[in-house]
């Protein structure tokens, strides 16, 4: 149906978008009242911005090598085991689902939370089966 380069392509843009979110967070961390936990362990700000300049650094490296296995860009080092390992990072981030759904039904727990580990299993799935199928 679809061919493993428009899967990474995929998954490395939703991978480039959620570094882009991590940016904007390091420089509004304010914002993660909206898009934290609402019984947040309270973070000062400085600490929310270098955590959030960290994670972007990573997402932003998960979407080169997924850009880079749609050879868009050249061969990066240990190619085929870095994708699969951030595939299943992901995936194993949307386990949280079920606990999340429990949560929400409840505990008045956000739904946004479905939605992340939904979007991480979508994002762990276009990385696995675009490297598994190359």
């Amino acid at each position: 149906m679809f061919n493993p380069k428009s899967l990474l392509i995929a998954g490395g843009i939703l991978s480039a978008l959620i570094s882009l979110l991590h940016v904007v967070l390091a420089f509004k961390p304010g914002l993660y009242s909206y898009i934290g936990p609402a019984k947040e362990i309270p973070m000062s700000g400085a600490v929310a911005s270098i955590a959030s300049v960290v994670l972007a650094l990573i997402f932003a490296v998960w979407a080169t090598y997924a850009f880079s296995g749609a050879g868009l860009i050249g061969a990066l080092p240990l190619l085929r085991p870095a994708l699969i390992a951030i595939g299943a990072i992901y995936v194993l981030r949307s386990l949280f689902i079920f606990t999340e759904v429990k949560m929400v039904l409840n505990e008045g727990y956000p739904f946004r939370f479905v939605i992340f580990s939904i979007i991480s299993l979508v994002t762990g799935l276009l990385y696995l089966i675009g490297i598994l199928k190359k």
